[in-house]
């Protein structure tokens, strides 16, 4: 809604321009007619000041440390509900109720195969290939089996394409992983939930039984929610702007996909564990610190702060205790990757350095830990981030595709190329 105007003074000329209220967080201007009052554009690099759309789905308060799906904080859902109700949430925008969720469970658990013909997609991929970019060829190839659900102007297609890229983006992360490591693929059990599924697809071997530790698949379970959405970053928005163009609903999540890949995005993770490589050893860590603390240095922690919060990041408090919860379940004590991380949060918590900058330990420092510890290698770090974000993306993708007032992206620029020069032919150059 409006709340009052703005004035911009411009060339001479007094502009009103409408100020739009939020139901919370700051207000917005909106200079969608400003081109055609003016004559003139916004310049605002990374888009740090600008509101791309208008959405329902999630709010981030960066100063106060606050993540809300739907309304209801990530520190509630993460501890008394599972993945899939989380998946609910932000798909229908209400907790379901027991009738509700069960039916919802059981529509992804029966959508978790994929068309068999697809493993032979993997046989295309060298076997060292990275698994991220076999994720982007193998959910971009969904198009190519399930032509049913790409037409987008039809709220039934894009139902069954939301809950096929729910259940199937995991289980073909599982194929990415098992590909990697020179294992046969392991189908999905309709008897497991969700994360249990996940973890028996990835290590489960035809060979002999695997169980799945229940606190193991509950640690999962909590990476995925607290990965599962976080408002316009850079791989929301690119399936945004994807789906602005009208892209079928797999295209728009495999670019979704190479986007998050980037380490300064999803590979932070990967990028946080491979610092604790490189620092190798506790003794070794008060050297690092003071490269950190060193401007005139390069080196920088991996890790720790975040572009957003300004505050301790909700989902790292979380992520904290559940990383503590599966150290203490496999009874890992003598790694001195892990050493060496437990050294550093205690460092980042009680040292005056990063209390004053706010760099405290943030979600890419605990996941990389916690799935190191589960037994993932760094290069599925960003795949098992890509799992968690898919609800995100399609929910977004479904809240853009159904306003009304949406309109394919097409970001402006400020030109400072040539001006406009003659031609001249090449024997006189």
């Amino acid at each position: 809604m409006t709340a009052s105007t703005a004035k911009l003074d411009f060339g001479g000329k007094a502009i009103d321009l409408s100020v739009r209220k939020g139901s919370i967080g700051p207000d917005v201007i909106d200079i969608g007619k400003l081109y055609a009052q003016t004559g003139a554009f916004t310049y605002d690099p990374g888009f740090t000041s600008t509101a791309s759309c208008e959405s329902e789905i999630t709010f981030i308060d960066g100063d106060e440390g606050v993540l809300l799906h739907r309304g209801y904080p990530i520190e509630q859902l993460a501890e008394h509900g599972d993945f899939l109700e989380v998946c609910y949430v932000l798909l229908y925008g209400e907790l379901p109720t027991k009738s509700q969720k069960e039916d919802f469970d059981y529509r992804v658990t029966r959508h978790t195969m994929v068309h068999e013909q697809m493993s032979r997609f993997f046989t295309g991929f060298r076997r060292d290939a990275h698994p991220m970019a076999v994720m982007c060829g193998v959910v971009g190839a969904l198009s190519a089996f399930y032509h049913d659900s790409t037409d987008i102007s039809d709220p039934y297609q894009r139902m069954v394409a939301s809950m096929r890229l729910i259940a199937k983006t995991p289980t073909i992360a599982a194929m990415a992983y098992k590909y990697h490591i020179g294992q046969p693929f392991v189908y999905p059990k309709n008897d497991l939930d969700y994360a249990a599924n996940f973890l028996n697809m990835c290590f489960a071997v035809p060979c002999e039984e695997y169980k799945v530790n229940p606190v193991l698949a509950r640690a999962m379970d909590r990476i995925f929610i607290l990965h599962a959405d976080h408002e316009q970053n850079a791989s929301t928005s690119t399936v945004r702007l994807a789906g602005s163009s009208g892209a079928n609903p797999f295209a728009c999540i495999a670019a979704g996909i190479a986007c998050l890949w980037g380490p300064a995005h999803g590979g932070a993770n990967e990028a946080a564990l491979n610092m604790l490589s490189e620092i190798g050893s506790v003794d070794r860590i008060p050297e690092y610190i003071a490269r950190a603390k060193d401007k005139n240095d390069p080196f920088r922690l991996m890790g720790f702060g975040h572009r957003v919060y300004k505050n301790y990041d909700p989902r790292a408090k979380i992520m904290q205790k559940t990383t503590h919860e599966v150290l203490g379940e496999l009874g890992i004590k003598d790694d001195p990757l892990l050493d060496v991380a437990m050294e550093l949060e205690r460092i980042a918590l009680t040292d005056e350095y990063f209390i004053e900058k706010k760099l405290y330990p943030n979600i890419d420092f605990y996941s990389g830990i916690t799935l190191k510890a589960l037994g993932f290698p760094t290069t599925m770090f960003t795949v098992l981030f890509a799992v968690a974000r898919t609800v995100g993306w399609v929910a977004q993708w479904k809240e853009m595709i159904e306003d009304p007032h949406q309109k394919i992206g097409r970001p402006r620029q400020l030109y400072t190329g040539a001006p406009a020069r003659d031609y001249t032919p090449i024997a006189k150059r």
